[in-house]
């Protein structure tokens, strides 16, 4: 019997699948080389489509919109903040110069400098809708902007950078508080600039440290010098402050986490005595940037009131003893006049919360509601339609980010991650202190000033997700797969509750099925 000879198929030749960033640099090299401004580019363009679009709709105050942009055209007409007849509270009148302004000065809670960022938009625009939302849409959108680049260089990737900013620019929240004229908004910008330029620093002055200990110098002893995107923090810090107060406690946490971190880079170094170093050669300077500038800043920010005589309590002091200018006295008493109201403030509101609810959005704040009879504004719906702006964070996004805080809290505390102790101090500063507040009037909405942070503790937990660039392919693409499920549920979470942030007209029953808990009623 013949020996059957077994005849083997010749191997193929595998392939390696070529890597994608090899086939960028090879095709589209300037891509490549740009992504880093490109792709937050495109989402921050994406996010101020969004904003913009049919920005000056509806045609009314929206909530707080019937004080702030009315104390804006004020600071433009007369430099301080004046009454307003009553039938202005309510309808706009069409042309500026018609709605009724009167001498008289008003009596007004926060600092002006947010109110001044508003007029700026109703000086080129009039005082309409659009030209009173204009400048905090503009400002949310550069947010989006700036929290892409600030997430890359946080976490040294551009794709995370990138996925924090997509998911801010999605969040229900941001979305509202970036279309409507109030002031939550334009803190948020700066204190959200500030964080950025505190982190330029570091990075900077790590440099400048570790130049000198190579060229010899003792890690102890070398001094830093002008630090100026320290000063630029301090100069945003103060503009905080010059929105609303708490911008002060922001001011504080963030001076506290400079001065670690100029410790922590001392000791890096090589210092013997971080602490000792760090406080003999960069505490002074660190508060002089931060707190001196930043009170610099805000001092500035009443120059109208200083600069007219008309103003609230602007000639207290001018038949009362005391210490110092007149002027600077009177500016004193409305100081402490704004404080005992901010921290007294205890009229029951229909949508007030506690702050124990705030980060699952258990009582979002309803900004504009209008009931629409069948045959109206296009309403074809029999039992009737409605229209409603609320001030509502994309649950799914708010739910996911309450995980992510557990996850950056165990990165910082375990692995003593100092981008998760950077997102963690600036969501207590944000935060914890409203819980000091239990008896005062709050609402939900001042945690738009969160929202970055939040997106940063999302998108670094998405990466931990998605691993890093050297695990096996197979965990990569699980880990893709399940990012990227994340985010795509976000944005359709999103897209199903966007007719309640932009007052579209929907059935009575599409409205009842976006109110999932009766506390958002």
């Amino acid at each position: 019997m013949a020996d059957t000879a077994v005849t083997e198929r010749p191997a193929v030749p595998t392939r390696t699948p070529p890597d994608v960033l090899h086939l960028l640099n090879r095709r589209a090299p300037w891509l490549l080389r740009h992504s880093g401004w490109l792709g937050p580019i495109a989402v921050a363009l994406f996010a101020g489509v969004l904003r913009f679009w049919n920005l000056g709709y509806p045609n009314a105050f929206v909530f707080d919109e019937t004080y702030y942009p009315k104390d804006a055209w004020s600071l433009l007409q007369q430099g301080y903040e004046g009454s307003w007849a009553s039938d202005a509270n309510e309808q706009i009148l069409g042309v500026p110069q018609h709605i009724p302004l009167g001498p008289a000065p008003a009596f007004v809670a926060h600092p002006p400098l947010g109110k001044w960022v508003i007029g700026l938009g109703e000086y080129v625009f009039g005082l309409h809708p659009f030209g009173w939302r204009v400048m905090v849409a503009l400002l949310g959108t550069l947010s989006v902007l700036m929290l892409a680049r600030i997430g890359r260089r946080l976490f040294g990737s551009t794709l995370i950078g990138c996925t924090a900013a997509l998911l801010m620019s999605v969040d229900g929240l941001h979305f509202v508080m970036s279309r409507t004229g109030l002031l939550d908004g334009v803190l948020m910008f700066f204190v959200l600039g500030a964080f950025g330029c505190l982190l330029i620093d570091r990075d900077r002055s790590r440099a400048h440290l570790a130049a000198a200990v190579a060229d010899g110098a003792d890690a102890d002893l070398v001094r830093l010098g002008l630090r100026p995107w320290r000063l630029a923090a301090g100069l945003l810090l103060g503009a905080a402050c010059s929105v609303k107060w708490n911008g002060a406690q922001i001011l504080a946490a963030f001076g506290l986490l400079t001065v670690l971190w100029d410790q922590a880079g001392r000791r890096a170094a090589g210092a013997r005595r971080p602490l000792r170093s760090m406080l003999r050669r960069d505490a002074l300077p660190a508060f002089a940037s931060l707190v001196l500038v930043g009170a610099g800043t805000y001092l500035a920010s009443w120059s109208g009131w200083f600069a007219t005589t008309g103003g609230y309590d602007r000639n207290w002091a001018e038949h009362r003893s005391g210490p110092g200018p007149a002027a600077f006295r009177s500016w004193w008493h409305y100081q402490s006049e704004m404080w005992h109201f901010n921290t007294t403030l205890t009229t029951p509101h229909t949508y007030q919360s506690n702050p124990w609810s705030w980060l699952v959005q258990g009582r979002p704040v309803s900004m504009y509601w209008q009931t629409v009879p069948t045959g109206q504004q296009g309403c074809t719906a029999p039992g009737g339609c409605t229209t409603q702006i609320l001030a509502l964070g994309t649950p799914f996004f708010w739910w996911t980010a309450c995980f992510a805080l557990l996850y950056v809290l165990w990165r910082w505390f375990f692995r003593r991650d100092w981008r998760s102790g950077a997102v963690l101090c600036a969501v207590a500063a944000v935060y914890l202190p409203w819980f000091g507040f239990q008896e005062r009037t709050i609402f939900s909405f001042y945690m738009v000033v969160l929202v970055p942070f939040l997106a940063l503790a999302v998108a670094q937990m998405l990466g931990a997700l998605l691993g890093p660039p050297g695990c096996p392919p197979r965990r990569r693409l699980v880990g893709g797969v399940a990012a990227g499920a994340i985010v795509l549920a976000v944005m359709g979470c999103f897209l199903f509750f966007l007719p309640l942030y932009t007052a579209q007209v929907i059935p009575m029953t599409d409205w009842q099925d976006r109110m999932w808990f009766v506390s958002w009623i």
